[in-house]
């Protein structure tokens, strides 16, 4: 093979916040089964594919230590196996309204039947022990590379130090225990980044992690060691990655794929295509498979032409081959964008023919794709790059209330004797607080997107903190003890989490 004209890694994003035992709908835990049954099938389904053609460094997978949680939870797999018969069993009452209909909607009936047939048919063939037993393989075999990060995301630069280290830590070793590898890198929670954060992050054993392209002035032809350290970072380039999904355009909003936000209410399909922009939802036109199919290819070989091009202009620019990182969110691919898994393997098969050579981050900086220092600014990957989603005027009362937990926590563990063992009630004091300090609570008030239910979960998360913290300062271990393990019935995501180690930070 020729010398490639550059590389692509694809890095994806899997994350939701913990949803078990908090709702099911609108908002809650029918967010978590739509994705597990239209995003993280369908890429399992395709890695193994690439898998068993000896594919290698396909792309980095981030799997946030909070999802990775939820997709290994007893209660979870009993629900969402519940929800994929759900679903089959709507598709076929969809099939019996609509046999009469127009023939496109019965085909919709009929790839919705087939489609949640295949999936539950994989669910009760591999899933039924969790998500971890399925990924380790792809992990171990180096088709893609793994990158984790804090517990239950938090928006590390709102963070004391020492709750951002123990934060980062705890995230760390629940992969390492669920998986058997320990990250070297990581998606930082929203990309958040503050100067000086490289420091932690080589002490927490993490190698490199990604920025957003404003934050590299928009120069992401190759990573940087960032400071005086020698961690590396990655930027997104926008240029290529809002090809696909930027703010106001992209693929997924072309009038032949199917709409998102349509539904047939009675069997709750989404039986429409996105027709177009200024389209009522009552006049949209029927889902026609092969119509998107043959939008999906278009849209592939354009995201490829842009990929090749994009890197001509870097080697002319630089001199040098080049690096395309390319970014997203996972839940993108199948749960928003129904389409998304089917482009994306496209893709991931039409580059190399192009003479892109594919690879993860890992194997961008194994390749060579290493330049010089920065020096980052603060930064993120929301609007206008900065902080203000998580710390604007519109979330400064949860911005205030954070900090205020924060304190009141390290005052706790300051004045806490050293116990000789684990302390299921300190743990779970814990395991609230930092449920508390998600930052997706603020991401979604700024967003005003199911902005009721995220302000009352971190309203719940912050109650509980406060409840179980003030049991132990009184000295009621009785009461406190029954009250922790109640919560910890609902949120009891990661068992090994050890509250002793904020103390000691080890």
């Amino acid at each position: 093979m020729s010398e490639p004209i550059g590389g692509f890694a694809l890095v994806l994003h899997s994350h939701l916040p913990w949803l078990p035992h908090h709702g099911t709908w609108p908002v809650g835990e029918e967010w978590l089964y739509q994705a597990w049954a239209h995003s993280y099938l369908p890429l399992v389904g395709m890695l193994e594919r690439f898998a068993a053609e000896g594919r290698r460094d396909v792309l980095t997978l981030g799997v946030t230590p909070v999802l990775a949680a939820q997709l290994d939870d007893p209660h979870s797999l009993r629900a969402v196996h519940d929800w994929l018969g759900n679903w089959n069993l709507r598709a076929q009452y969809a099939a019996t309204r609509w046999q009469r209909d127009d023939p496109l909607l019965r085909e919709v009936a009929a790839a919705e039947f087939r489609a949640s047939a295949a999936a539950l048919g994989e669910f009760e063939g591999r899933w039924r022990h969790g998500f971890s037993p399925v990924l380790r393989p792809l992990v171990d075999s180096g088709v893609v590379e793994l990158i984790g990060g804090p517990a239950t995301h938090p928006f590390q630069p709102l963070l004391d130090p020492a709750l951002r280290a123990f934060a980062l830590r705890a995230g760390l070793d629940d992969t390492t225990a669920r998986i058997g590898h320990r990250p070297e890198g990581i998606w930082a929670p929203e990309c958040g980044y503050a100067p000086g954060m490289e420091t932690g992050y080589a002490a927490a054993g993490v190698r490199r992690f990604l920025v957003d392209g404003p934050a590299l002035h928009g120069d992401t032809a190759l990573a940087r060691t960032v400071g005086d350290s020698d961690v590396v970072c990655f930027g997104r380039d926008l240029e290529v990655t809002y090809r696909v999904w930027s703010p106001k355009a992209g693929y997924p909003g072309d009038p032949a794929y199917r709409d998102f936000h349509t539904y047939d209410h009675p069997s709750g399909l989404k039986p429409a295509r996105v027709t177009g922009r200024h389209v009522a939802p009552q006049d949209k036109r029927p889902y026609e498979p092969a119509l998107a199919l043959e939008t999906v290819q278009r849209h592939a070989v354009d995201f490829v032409d842009t990929v090749v091009r994009r890197l001509h202009e870097l080697n002319d620019r630089h001199g040098r081959p080049g690096l395309v990182v390319s970014a997203y969110d996972t839940e993108l691919f199948g749960h928003w964008w129904h389409e998304g898994p089917a482009w994306l393997e496209q893709v991931l098969r039409l580059l190399p023919a192009r003479g892109v050579e594919v690879t993860s981050l890992r194997g961008a900086l194994d390749a060579g794709y290493l330049g010089g220092r920065v020096d980052l600014p603060a930064s993120s990957w929301g609007s206008g790059k900065d902080w203000r989603v998580w710390d604007g005027e519109q979330v400064a009362d949860l911005v205030h209330a954070g900090a205020e937990l924060q304190r009141d926590l390290l005052d706790l563990v300051a004045h806490r004797a050293p116990s000789v063992g684990r302390d299921p009630v300190f743990d779970q004091v814990v395991r609230e607080a930092l449920l508390a300090l998600s930052s997706d609570w603020a991401f979604m008030v700024t967003k005003d997107s199911a902005a009721d239910y995220a302000r009352r979960r971190a309203k719940v998360h912050g109650e509980r903190y406060a409840e179980l913290a003030s049991l132990l300062r009184s000295g009621a271990r009785e009461r406190a003890a029954d009250r922790a393990a109640r919560l910890r019935a609902e949120d009891g995501l990661f068992g090994d989490l050890d509250a002793r180690t904020l103390l000691t930070g080890k």
